[in-house]
């Protein structure tokens, strides 16, 4: 997790508003729902499109759908149902930052499955180091 490293109040806003595009991946990640939570043993992982949300803060509160585009510029995703109508008739999408949604079904790609088995917790407790005991143990077998 990429995390500000400054106490200082001014520096650590300033690093986190003017973070480049890779560091405001991680930035921008939203937990997992209870059911994707017990089956990867993660909590957490970053948006990315074609992940499938419902919002669980704000005036969309409740609402599913899938994430069209994730605007890191703009520290917002863009969901495909949560539309509004402007003035000339055009719809626009309303962007919900991503601390507000949780993700119900992952969009797997090699690359996530790789994240989601390195972040996996319940791999790292039965993991660790290997001791010089273990590793005659290994060379008797």
């Amino acid at each position: 997790m990429v995390s500000i490293k400054c106490v200082n109040r001014r520096k650590a806003r300033r690093a986190h508003f003017q973070a480049p595009s890779h560091v405001r991946r991680i930035l921008m990640s939203a937990p997992l729902s209870k059911e994707l939570r017990s089956k990867y043993d993660v909590r957490a992982m970053p948006v990315r499109k074609d992940d499938e949300v419902v919002v669980k803060r704000g005036a969309f509160k409740g609402k599913e759908g899938k994430v069209t585009q994730c605007y890191r510029l703009k520290w917002v995703i863009h969901i495909d149902k949560i539309q509004r109508e402007k003035a000339n008739g055009a719809s626009v999408a309303i962007g919900i930052h991503p601390s507000n949604v949780e993700i119900t079904k992952l969009k797997l790609s090699n690359n996530r499955k790789a994240i989601l088995a390195r972040k996996n917790r319940a791999g790292k407790a039965e993991g660790g180091k290997v001791t010089a005991a273990d590793k005659a143990m290994q060379q008797m077998d």
